[in-house]
Order: C-alpha cells, then sequence, then structure tokens
C-alpha cells in the first residue's frame, strides 16, 4: 500500500511563507489593482506549491484534486449569493430603489452624525436579517451612495457600513455563524449570545464612538453642495417615492422570516426587474439604446442591468459615476478571486499542512490566556489560509473544545472566541470570501476599508483582553 508521510513544520508553512512574500510584491508592485488578477494567479502559484511538496509527501494529484473540488464545493453557495447581488445592484439602479435611498438619505443626514448613523442602520437591518451580506447589498450600498454625495471618504463609510453589519450578524439569532459557533464548541445559542455580548458590546461601543469623533473632524460645506448638485441630478432622471422602498422591505421580511439568502434575492431581483419597467420605462429604454417604445427595448433594457454595465448619464460627472452598475459581469473578478483561494485552501487542507501548524501551536498552551489567543489565532491564521470564516469556525471548533474541557472552561468560551475572531475578521482579508465580497458589492477595496473597519479591529482583541484579565471567563459547573 502506498504510504503518504506526513509533513515537517518548514514543508506546512512554506508555501503560506511563499503566499506572503508573493502577496508583499504584488501589492507593491499593482497596488489597488492587484484584485484586478494579480493576487488570483499569486494564490494559484502558491497552490502550485503546495501541490508539489503533496506530492513529495505521497499524494497523487487525484487525491489533491479532490481536495480543491470539495474546497471549491463549500463556495458554490457565495458564489450564487455573488451573481444574484450582481443582478440586484442593477436592477434596483435602474428602478430606482437605491437613487430613493441616496435621494431621502442626503436630505436627512449630513455629514458630521453620517458615519455613526451608518453604522446604527446598518446594526439594525443586519440583526432583522441574522446577515451582513444581504445588509452589504442593500442598505450598504445606498450609503456608500450617500457618503459620497457627502463627500466622505469611502474607506471610512465601509468601515461603518461593515462594522454595524458584523456586529448585528455576531448578535442576531438568524445569523448562520452565530448558530454554527455553539454547534462547534458544544454549547447553545441563548447562552451564547449572553455571553457573547460581554465582548462585543463593548466592542462596538468604542466603534461608535470613534465614528462620532471622526465625523467631528469632517467638513460638511462641500457635502451640502454635492448633495444638492446630487439631489437634482436624481429628480430630473428617475420617479422617486417611498413606494420603491417596497422591494427592499419585503427582501427583508423574506430573510427575517428565515428565507434563504438565494430565494430571497433572487425575488429582490425580480421585483426590482418590474418596478424598473413600472417607475422608469423611459430609463429602460435609454439603457437598450433603443427609440422605439417596443417590448423587445424593455426586454433589452431590463436583462442589460442584471447581466452588463450601465451609467444613468447626467450633466454632473461625478453623479454618473454614483448612477452605475456592473451587473453579474461586474461579480465575474471576485468569484474568480474566490475558486483562487478556495484552490490554495483545498491543497492546505488536503495535504495535512494546516492540521501540521496547528498541532505546533497546541503543544504551546500552558494558560486560559494562551488557550484562548491561541483560539483567536488559529480562527484569523484559517481566515488567511482556507479563505473561507465558516472553516475558520468549524475547524478550530472541533480541534479546541476537548481543550476547553480539559482545563474547566465552559464550551461559551470558545464560542465567543470563534466569533470574535473568526466571524469578523473575514472581512478583513482580500482573499477571504468576505473580504472579497464585501470589496465587490461596496465598490471598496478591502485594504481601503481595513484600518476603519473597528468593530473587526477591535474584537480579537477584546476577547483576548477578557481572557487575559480573566474577566467574565465561564467555569465548568
Amino acid at each position: 500500500m502506498k504510504q503518504i508521510k506526513s509533513p515537517t513544520i518548514f514543508q506546512a508553512l512554506f508555501p503560506i511563507i511563499f503566499l506572503v512574500i508573493l502577496l508583499t510584491i504584488n501589492v507593491s508592485v499593482f497596488g489597488d489593482d492587484a484584485l484586478s488578477g494579480s493576487i488570483q494567479i499569486v494564490l494559484i502559484l502558491s497552490s502550485a506549491v503546495a501541490s508539489i511538496i503533496a506530492f513529495n509527501l505521497g499524494f497523487t494529484w487525484l487525491e489533491i484534486q479532490t481536495g480543491i473540488v470539495k474546497s471549491i464545493n463549500s463556495s458554490i453557495p457565495s458564489i450564487l449569493i455573488l451573481f444574484l447581488v450582481g443582478s440586484l445592484a442593477g436592477s434596483w439602479l435602474l428602478s430606482g430603489i437605491v437613487p430613493a435611498f441616496i435621494y431621502y438619505g442626503i436630505q436627512i443626514l449630513n455629514a458630521k452624525i453620517f458615519l455613526f448613523a451608518a453604522c446604527i442602520i446598518c446594526i439594525v437591518v443586519s440583526m432583522a436579517t441574522g446577515s451582513s451580506w444581504t445588509t452589504s447589498a442593500t442598505i450598504g450600498i445606498a450609503l456608500i451612495g450617500i457618503g459620497r454625495a457627502l463627500d466622505i471618504s469611502d474607506g471610512l463609510v465601509a468601515g461603518a457600513i461593515l462594522s454595524g453589519a458584523y456586529f448585528g450578524d455576531k448578535m442576531s439569532p438568524l445569523s448562520d455563524t452565530t448558530n454554527l459557533a455553539p454547534a462547534m464548541a458544544g454549547s447553545d445559542l441563548i447562552s451564547h449570545i449572553k455571553y457573547l455580548s460581554l465582548t462585543t458590546i463593548p466592542s462596538i461601543i468604542i466603534s461608535l464612538i470613534i465614528f462620532i469623533i471622526l465625523g467631528l473632524n469632517i467638513s460638511d460645506n462641500i457635502g451640502l453642495n454635492n448633495a444638492e448638485i446630487i439631489s437634482n441630478s436624481i429628480l430630473d432622471k428617475f420617479y422617486i417615492s417611498p413606494v420603491l422602498f417596497i422591494v427592499p422591505l419585503v427582501v427583508i421580511i423574506l430573510i427575517y422570516n428565515k428565507i434563504k439568502a438565494v430565494p430571497a434575492l433572487f425575488i429582490g431581483v425580480i421585483l426590482g426587474s418590474v418596478f424598473a419597467l413600472i417607475f422608469q420605462s423611459n430609463l429602460v429604454l435609454e439603457v437598450s439604446n433603443s427609440s422605439s417604445n417596443s417590448w423587445k427595448a424593455l426586454f433589452s433594457g431590463t436583462m442589460i442591468s442584471l447581466y452588463g454595465s450601465i451609467s444613468i448619464d447626467v450633466s454632473n460627472e461625478m453623479v454618473s459615476k454614483l448612477l452605475s452598475s456592473s451587473g453579474m459581469f461586474g461579480m465575474l473578478g471576485t468569484i474568480w478571486l474566490v475558486i483562487c483561494a478556495m484552490i490554495f485552501g483545498g491543497v492546505m487542507e488536503k495535504a495535512g499542512f494546516l492540521k501540521k501548524i496547528i498541532s505546533i501551536i497546541l503543544n504551546k498552551i500552558k494558560s486560559t490566556g494562551s488557550l484562548i489567543s491561541s483560539t483567536a489565532g488559529t480562527c484569523m491564521f484559517f481566515n488567511l489560509t482556507a479563505s473561507d470564516q465558516y472553516i475558520s469556525i468549524v475547524v478550530p471548533g472541533k480541534m479546541y473544545s476537548s481543550i476547553y474541557k480539559e482545563k474547566g472552561l465552559a464550551p461559551e468560551n470558545l464560542s465567543r472566541t470563534l466569533e470574535d475572531s473568526g466571524t469578523v475578521t473575514s472581512v478583513l482579508v482580500p482573499w477571504n470570501t468576505c473580504g472579497a465580497y464585501h470589496a465587490s458589492v461596496l465598490n471598496v477595496a478591502t485594504l481601503t476599508y481595513l484600518p476603519y473597519c473597528f468593530f473587526s479591529l477591535i474584537s480579537p482583541i477584546m476577547t483576548i483582553l477578557f481572557a487575559y484579565l480573566r474577566i467574565r471567563i465561564k467555569k465548568l459547573t
């Protein structure tokens, strides 16, 4: 029988070292354009390096390919959502839903309170839907538009959106990760949420205070001028009415009633297209580049908004950029990135490299503080290498559950740490499914919003701080 060797720690780490070195070079050369294709190639090259080492250990290509396919299969639901979000953005732009959000938003909000308000709004929506992804794809897109109208940095606005979205995602009983973490740790949902709130609430309070301070330093003079220009441009092109909010309200109600994201977003796409035909038929004809008011022209304009790039032309260039969408086509780059990341994660998992690295970490654990710190580090490690937040919860949850019991620690400690470090840091990694998704949906590069995603940056620090200071560390009874 064929014998497969166990990797050494150097063999397990080498593909990651190779990846980090190439990523550093890549970002320094391409900058913000790194996600246009070069990072994908870096991930493929790193996968090749990992595969060569796996061959030397005795794995066949068929076995490695099986690991890759399994990894990619786990990302298929995310890819389906990405396709639908692209179409959703196009149909909601053409129907006037996103322009209506922007129009009413800039009438109500001013630059100084906008970051704070955006975070609060996303908290409410995310807790109601249980999904940071849905929050980003619906109200998040509108808030980015309002932020641009008020002349606020895209990175700041995206940071406020994602801070609120991930807080709501963590605290909502409807969230998949909030249900997954206690299931892996051996806790129950209600105990998990109660215990999670001890670190999560201080983290979001600190984040909101930072957004208030940053908002006070924002000048709203330019924003007011932009707001007037954008409001007039929107009214010139779109029929604007609160009735347009029926569509996002329906989507939120569907998700609140535990309808899965894919069918709920699909319904949102269909309703958006219907509303475009009812309320913005002139714009539908404009997108189709047809002068005749025929059903073929209306069909063409609607379909283009779903799959292709559209831009509503107005006299102001800034407003034209704001009123644009890339449709389903615009998501292909992100899907390419997700697939390449899952290829790398699949090889690393199949060859046993990730397991080897974690076994070394487990041998270093001496205290409660080091155990929780190791758990947090492991979750972030899997977000960087396996490129998926679910893996960063499932694998560490399985690995550490028995150790927490041996140390006399209640499973709520583990489930809280999984969420504080696994769920929230996934959005900070450009090649992670979450980081790639939000960067694509909000049209803001991951590295641009990363410094301002305060909640995701503070949460793992807060859970480690609680551990070392022995604050609310629940013991087994």
